[in-house]
């Protein structure tokens, strides 16, 4: 394994840390070559890796995709409509190398924050919302622009 790459594995959460929640998703992702029931059945799902922009620490999370053109994948920021961004979110503002599962394969990339109030980034999320009305709610839910990352493959 590269220097600047880091084990995908799932970190073990404490019981009542957010991250308990997380871990029967990906339990289940890694079982099933990436499907998954419950809130994201029948969802575009990935597991993305990042490392701790203050810990370090390498945490693993399950999030929606979107898949662009270019072989790149869309995801956003919404916490839940939280008024928080995720702490993934932050990771990546410093941490920008990234892992992605797709349950197919697992690989290196970097992640690209779209330009908040771009016109990129509102019609990304357009098209997305409208695919996915759960994100246009979460929108709804709070006063922050949720944030949308663009993961580029690197090999």
């Amino acid at each position: 394994m590269a220097a600047d790459q880091f084990d995908p594995a799932p970190t073990t959460p404490a019981e009542g840390d957010p991250g308990s929640y997380n871990l029967p998703v990906m339990q289940e992702f890694r079982q099933n070559g990436g499907k998954v029931g419950g809130p994201f059945e029948g969802g575009s799902l990935i597991l993305l890796t990042t490392k701790g922009a203050k810990s370090g620490v390498v945490r693993t999370v399950p999030t929606l995709f979107f898949a662009q053109s270019d072989g790149s994948l869309l995801i956003f920021g919404s916490n839940g409509g939280a008024d928080t961004h995720p702490a993934w979110f932050h990771n990546i503002r410093v941490n920008p190398r990234v892992t992605v599962e797709t349950g197919e394969e697992t690989y290196s990339a970097v992640a690209t924050e779209v330009p908040a109030g771009s016109e990129e980034r509102d019609r990304l999320f357009a098209e997305a919302a409208a695919e996915v009305q759960a994100f246009a709610a979460y929108q709804a839910q709070t006063e922050r622009k949720i944030p949308l990352v663009i993961l580029s493959r690197k090999d």
